[in-house]
């Protein structure tokens, strides 16, 4: 297997470092540069093409979100935002412009390299916590599932069906352990989904369908 090329933006030299430390002894990465915002993380880049960006979110000068939205734009790479925050806001506007996933900094080791790792093979990623408190925060659930703003016409019972248990987080294969189908079953429905909504990731789905906003 080729390894996970990924480069690192963070304005903390403590958690750059870390992370850089923690991918450098994995055979599995590696680690092209680091950069203490998004507009150096564009010139590193530009000149090595990185698999994953890890993002943070609020930096000086050019922050995660706007590096994001250049990075999608250019086809640089996919991005997992890092962040201290899970405001609903931020996470809302960094799905917005294109991020593949969304994590808390309070992770172990191993959950970083497993979150590199979905975001590479293609998997939209969204940390637990943060898709609780969306699902707090979000107008209540309609009987017929989603909050106000989600529309669920147009969906068979299978695919709502689908839509929630992404909401609630699960992988394509625990997906259809629940509902007793074959993975390629569960990724086809969703990329219909997807396609449906004009969503890029299963992860911008879970928001639209636990707020309402897209």
């Amino acid at each position: 297997m080729d390894k996970i090329k990924v480069i690192i933006a963070d304005d903390s030299d403590f958690v750059r470092d870390g992370m850089k430390i923690i991918l450098d002894v994995d055979d599995d990465f590696e680690v092209l540069g680091c950069a203490s915002d998004g507009a150096g993380a564009i010139r590193i880049a530009e000149e090595s093409r990185p698999d994953v960006f890890l993002m943070d979110i609020q930096m000086p000068g050019m922050d995660g979100i706007e590096a994001t939205r250049y990075i999608k734009e250019h086809d640089l790479g996919k991005v997992l935002i890092l962040t201290t925050f899970d405001d609903e806001e931020l996470v809302t506007r960094a799905l917005k412009c294109g991020a593949n996933g969304y994590l808390v900094k309070n992770h172990t080791p191993e959950h970083l390299k497993q979150m590199i790792r979905s975001v590479y093979n293609g998997t939209g990623v969204m940390e637990e916590s943060i898709l609780k408190n969306l699902a707090d925060r979000s107008a209540p659930v309609r009987a017929e599932g989603g909050a106000d703003g989600f529309d669920p016409s147009g969906y068979t019972e299978r695919e709502l069906e689908i839509i929630q248990a992404v909401a609630d987080g699960l992988s394509n294969k625990e997906i259809a352990q629940r509902l007793f189908i074959s993975e390629g079953t569960v990724k086809n429905y969703i990329t219909n989904i997807l396609s449906k909504e004009d969503l890029s990731h299963r992860t911008a789905l879970a928001v639209y369908y636990l707020t309402g906003r897209k």
